[in-house]
């Protein structure tokens, strides 16, 4: 596996091979910088036009950059996407040539450019906001009924025809947590929505930041490979998706676990690996070079993982491997504590459907998408879809690869890299997968020593981008 693909650096031989990369590095990221730029920003500005196939129909709240660009249809869109697609393996090939400030400045200019914009391609933020809303405004319980329930408030019209007679799925943690914004009305609901998904994502990519040395890794060429995503920019963060607040605290309870408490302070990882090694007390280096955190810092991180079950609940898919790993009470200390104190706010507040998060998670599993690997698989097969057997078969391989992963982790294997396979696995089994499924594992991928768990989730993600420009390449009848 090459070095890049393994995540590390670029070696620049003294060869003429190496002095000509070292020559041509800056233009070349350069320009891949500017087509990451100009590509985001196309879609932004077209899409700031109004309503069309890719821009969900929303209340004016990118008003001021209309004008500017031409109504977003599937063409330009996927060229944009094929572009910024190619010109992120670009720059990740190139990372090690940016500068930290250089990678940094991108990552947040990809970021900001999409937040001032509309929303992306999906509803789901208006259904985030009907959930809200229903309890807050209307009284309703959104564990009960679906934003049929609320016709007359005006976010019923945004929101997604499939989900209009739904009950929300999320954990009872993110309703409560969403309830405040829907008191801001509709549009300033838009806008809470999309400054939470951005504040979550700059928390990850933080930790990413802090936790890659610690794990011997490019802090850059992390950084970039989920910061700079195209899936992550386009689609979860223009979307303003609640993924993103999954995910950050799924990170968290990851880097409380490599650095310590001191993620949360300004010193950095290596300080605080530096700290553990000079012998600071209640700390001491693991077996992983990471450094072994106090029994807080461990309650923490068990606490962090229940509160992202409790957005999502496939949150709770690294708790398992965490306890197996480090076989100590703290963390499972911290996840019962909270979970305990949720379940009983969320069951004053909701009632026993607002701490029944499996049913939720059931109900959606039986879902069928055109874009899951299930459905490609089946018309590979000459099936016209996915059948209940095929559930039941689906079902069954992932608890077999699950259980496989707690053996190895049982064994030694690391349990970020085993979190994040079964991230990855979850997402290629489901019969119901949307892009942001896909970035589950990114994060843990671009922080794992494992480097094929990157390599994995970047193909997988190669695929469900070759199949969403698949339109592209059709003859024109």
């Amino acid at each position: 596996m090459s070095a890049v693909a393994q995540g590390q650096p670029l070696a620049v031989s003294g060869g003429r091979e190496g002095g000509a990369l070292a020559r041509w590095a800056p233009l070349l990221a350069g320009v891949c910088t500017l087509v990451l730029l100009a590509a985001t920003i196309e879609l932004v500005l077209d899409g700031a036009v109004g309503h069309s196939a890719l821009i969900p129909k929303s209340p004016s709240i990118a008003g001021w950059l209309g004008g500017l660009g031409e109504r977003l249809g599937f063409r330009v869109f996927l060229i944009a996407l094929i572009s910024y697609t190619a010109a992120y393996a670009g720059l990740l090939a190139l990372a090690r040539t940016l500068s930290a400030r250089w990678a940094i400045a991108l990552v947040s200019a990809l970021s900001l450019i999409v937040f001032a914009g509309p929303i992306l391609i999906s509803t789901d933020v208006f259904s985030y906001i009907a959930y809200a809303r229903m309890g807050v405004v209307h009284g309703v319980n959104p564990y009960l009924h679906g934003p049929q329930a609320i016709v007359s408030d005006p976010v019923y019209h945004y929101v997604g025809k499939d989900w209009k007679l739904v009950a929300t799925a999320y954990g009872p943690l993110y309703t409560l947590i969403s309830y405040p914004l829907g008191l801001l009305g509709l549009v300033g609901a838009v806008w809470g929505m999309k400054l939470m998904a951005l504040l979550a994502a700059a928390g990850t990519l933080v930790l990413i930041w802090r936790c890659a040395p610690v794990r011997g890794l490019d802090r850059r060429f992390a950084l970039l490979a989920v910061g700079a995503n195209p899936l992550w920019v386009i689609y979860a963060l223009a979307g303003a998706h609640n993924d993103l607040v999954m995910i950050f605290l799924t990170v968290l309870a990851v880097a409380l676990m490599l650095v310590g408490g001191g993620v949360l302070r300004r010193r950095g990882p290596v300080a605080a690996l530096g700290d553990a090694e000079a012998g600071t007390p209640g700390h001491e280096v693991g077996v992983t070079g990471a450094v072994a955190t106090t029994v807080r810092d461990e309650a923490f991180a068990g606490a962090a993982i229940v509160a992202a079950t409790l957005v999502k609940a496939t949150g709770f898919v690294p708790l398992p491997f965490l306890l197996i790993s480090r076989r100590r009470l703290a963390p499972l200390l911290g996840a019962a504590a909270l979970a305990v104190v949720v379940a009983l706010v969320a069951y004053v507040v909701f009632g026993v459907h607002g701490v029944n998060i499996v049913a939720a998670l059931d109900r959606d599993a039986a879902f069928v998408s055109t874009d899951s690997f299930p459905t490609e698989i089946a018309h590979l097969f000459g099936k016209p879809g996915v059948f209940p057997v095929d559930h039941d078969l689906l079902k069954i391989l992932l608890v077999a690869i699950v259980l496989h992963l707690l053996w190895r982790t049982w064994r030694g294997y690391d349990w970020v890299a085993a979190s994040g396979w079964t991230f990855l696995a979850i997402a290629v089994t489901s019969t119901w997968l949307l892009a942001w499924y896909t970035l589950w594992s990114l994060p843990l991928a671009a922080i794992s020593r494992d480097r094929r768990l990157l390599g994995a989730t970047l193909f997988v993600q190669v695929l469900f981008i070759a199949h969403q420009t698949a339109p592209l390449w059709a003859p024109v009848s």
